[in-house]
Parts: structure tokens; C-alpha cells; sequence
């Protein structure tokens, strides 16, 4: 029989890593409240439709790396790759959009790809978007809402803003049409990659990896030079806002993301602690995507951050060390009495304690084999019951680590003492 095994690229999460998932995922969550973005939650699965339309059908993602299938009423189906285009769907489709929305949302999101370090097929994003605002206030907002971020998580010295703008849709044609132009004429010189993207779509080739492609782009036309003049302003905007809250960044010009419905600012925070895979927030302006997708021309902005990266990363600079999982107190019982007791005494200090990790034996055993649970579970003290206990109303409180051993507390009492036990 076959060995049945976790789809490749799809990956576990086990309770040894989970800890830094759910601090990272609170601090995240706790960040964007703060700053007065709702959470809304999104549908895993969407029509094409809706991805040909945002991402454009030119795009690798599009193009070879998203997971489609009709289902029984031959609809074509497709895992969402990424957030944005769901978030565009439900604002308009849900009546969001008569004023400014601050939204955010988090999930998997799933990519055919090469599976490597950072890089999934099934992975987990946070996304941010902000509707309704066509000033560069809410795109330096976004920005130095990440910033803080990375401060709170420890990281801030492990990644670097890159910005650019990449203009209007008629600058961005005409610079299109100058890049083409010069590439065509030294087509036999660009990597096999950027010979394809030459056809469909050529700004990607701005952010190959291939040197020799990045040495030939050094004499192409520059993107800034055919940027529309309200472009530039509102870039040169953004960069007085962050440069006025102090927040350090590099204009990279050969920056254009790699979606379609992109305008104007985009930006990415990389770093490299991770190797290849360096991008670990990155988005930009949309202003368009509205309109395309059916709803009334409304400005927009957002990011996406990769946790699977984050997560690395934390553990990476070690920035970030989460709650340990060990149990507080491990429960033993010996004698069916005695397992009464111990059950409702838990709930009891369940309900009192709160905050505190305790572990109930499960599964019978001798009290040596209990103990033996309990000292593996990394708890810090182990309450026992046995015959003895019940009949005089008491527990047996044993320290498992360090000094402390045993004593014998009665069970009105045990609340208070545990309290000073544990600080």
C-alpha cells in the first residue's frame, strides 16, 4: 500500500513551530487594530475569471503557477494565489466602498511552484488594503505601519524599504514600448527567462536575477524619465512623508512588482538573511482595480507579507522568542476516586487560572507512569491525588524542576498557593 504523504510543497506546521506563528499572527493583529484596520475574511476558493481580470493573463501566476479545476457545474475554480483580487471582489460585491475602508486579512494561498526555502505552494499572507484614499498619506501610512512592525517583532535591523513608482498606465505604456524596443535589438543576449517576458511581459525582465541581464539593462531607458507628471509628484510626496518620520529607504528604479493592475508607488521590504528568497512584505497602488473589476473608480493601496519568510526570519535573528508550549502543572490521579476529584478540581482551577497551561492525565497508567508524563510535559509542578488526598481534602503539590518538593496543600487553599508558586 501506498505510504499516504502531505502533498509536495504543502507543509505541516507542527506545535514545536506553531508557538512563533501565533505571536507573530497576534503582534500583526494587535498592530492593525491599533491603527484602525478590520479584519475581513475571504473565500479560499474564487472564479478564474476574477484572476485573469486583476492579475492579467500574461502573468507567470496566470500562466502556469495557479491551481484551477470546473467543478460540477463546470465552473472554472481556482485556489486564490493571492488576496488582493478577493478583497477588490468582496468590497465591491458587499457595498464597502461609499467610504474609505482600512481592511486586512490572513489565510493560505496557493502557487505552483519549485518548493524551496520561503517558498510554498500552499503558503500564508497577510494582506492590508485601504480603499478610497488617493493621497500618498495612506501609502506612507502602510509603509510605516510595516516599519513598525518589524520593530515590535525585532527584525528591523534584518530588512530594507526599496520604493519606486512606476507611473500611470499610459506613462508605463510608453516606457513599456522604449524598453521593448531596446531589448529586441539585443533579444540573443538576454537570459532564455527574459527572451519569453519580452513577448508577454517585458517590465518583469527590470527585476531579473540574471547578471548579465541586469549589466545590459544599465543603458536602458529609465522608467523615471517617462513618468507623468502627477507621478512624480505624489512620489516625491511619499518621500518627504517618510523622510519626515525618519524612515530610511532606497529608490530602486528597476522596482515594478510583478501584477498587472499595479500603479504608481510600489514598494518591497527585503532582506538577506533568507537567501534567494529576500522579499518578505511587498505591494503597492492599485487606483485602477476597482473600475476593472466592475465597481466605481475608487483609489487603493495595499501589501501582502509572507509568513512562512516572517517565520524564518524570526528564527533566523532569533528576534523574536515565543511563549514556550510546556504545561504549568501536570494533573495526576491514582484510584477512581481519586480521578473524580481530580477532574473537578481542574475544571475548578480552570476556571480560576485561566491564563495557565494545565495538562489532566488522560489514558489511566501507574502513578510512576504518570509522573514520568508529567515530568515530560515541562510542567513546573504536578498536582497529585490519591485516596489519601480525598479523604482529607488536601493535594499533593510536587515541584518537577529545581528545588521545592512536596507539600501537602488542602484544596481551598491550593488556588492562592499556586498563584505564588507560579510567578
Amino acid at each position: 500500500m501506498t505510504k499516504l504523504r502531505a502533498i509536495r510543497g504543502m507543509n505541516d506546521i507542527l506545535p514545536e513551530e506553531t508557538p512563533y506563528w501565533q505571536s507573530l499572527e497576534g503582534t500583526v493583529r494587535d498592530l492593525l487594530h491599533s491603527y484602525g484596520y478590520g479584519e475581513i475574511r475571504l473565500p479560499i476558493v474564487e472564479y478564474t475569471e476574477l484572476f485573469k481580470r486583476s492579475i492579467g493573463e500574461v502573468t507567470d501566476i496566470v500562466e502556469k503557477e495557479m491551481y484551477t479545476f470546473a467543478d460540477r457545474n463546470d465552473e472554472s475554480l481556482t485556489l486564490r494565489p493571492e488576496g488582493t483580487a478577493g478583497c477588490v471582489r468582496a468590497v465591491i460585491q458587499q457595498g464597502l466602498l461609499s467610504t474609505p475602508q482600512r481592511l486586512w486579512y490572513s489565510g493560505p494561498m496557493f502557487r505552483y511552484e519549485r518548493p524551496q526555502k520561503g517558498r510554498q505552494r500552499q503558503f500564508h499572507q497577510v494582506g492590508v488594503e485601504a480603499f478610497g484614499i488617493a493621497s500618498p498619506d495612506i501609502d506612507a501610512e502602510l509603509i510605516l505601519l510595516s516599519a513598525r512592525l518589524w520593530r515590535l517583532l525585532g527584525i528591523s535591523d534584518a530588512v530594507t524599504l526599496e520604493l519606486n513608482s512606476i507611473g500611470s498606465p499610459a506613462a508605463r505604456a510608453a516606457y513599456r514600448a522604449a524598453l521593448v524596443e531596446y531589448l529586441e535589438a539585443r533579444r540573443e543576449q538576454l537570459d532564455e527567462d527574459s527572451q519569453r517576458r519580452l513577448d508577454s511581459n517585458p517590465l518583469r525582465i527590470l527585476d531579473s536575477k540574471n547578471a548579465d541581464t541586469q549589466a545590459l539593462l544599465d543603458d536602458a531607458p529609465s522608467l523615471a524619465n517617462y513618468l507623468d507628471e502627477e507621478s512624480q509628484a505624489d512620489f516625491a510626496r511619499l518621500c518627504a512623508l517618510l523622510d519626515a518620520a525618519g524612515q530610511s529607504y532606497r529608490v530602486n528604479p528597476r522596482l515594478v512588482r510583478g501584477l498587472d493592475y499595479y500603479n504608481k508607488t510600489v514598494f518591497e521590504w527585503v532582506t538577506d538573511r533568507l537567501g534567494a528568497q529576500g522579499t518578505v512584505c511587498a505591494g503597492g497602488r492599485y487606483d485602477g482595480l476597482v473600475e476593472q473589476l466592475g465597481g466605481k473608480a475608487t483609489p487603493g493601496i495595499g501589501f501582502a507579507m509572507g509568513l512562512e519568510r516572517l517565520v524564518l526570519l524570526l528564527s533566523e535573528t532569533g528576534a523574536a522568542v515565543p511563549l514556550a508550549q510546556d504545561a504549568d502543572l501536570y494533573v495526576v490521579s491514582v484510584g477512581a476516586a481519586a480521578e473524580l476529584e481530580a477532574v473537578a478540581r481542574t475544571e475548578a482551577l480552570r476556571d480560576i487560572l485561566p491564563e495557565r497551561r494545565i495538562v489532566l492525565n488522560a489514558g489511566g497508567g501507574s502513578f510512576k507512569s504518570q509522573m514520568k508524563k508529567a515530568d515530560k510535559s515541562g510542567a513546573r509542578l504536578a498536582l497529585i491525588w490519591g485516596e489519601d488526598e480525598v479523604s482529607q481534602g488536601t493535594c499533593a503539590v510536587k515541584s518537577l524542576r529545581g528545588e521545592g518538593g512536596q507539600q501537602s496543600v488542602a484544596v481551598q487553599d491550593l488556588p492562592e498557593y499556586l498563584r505564588a508558586a507560579l510567578v
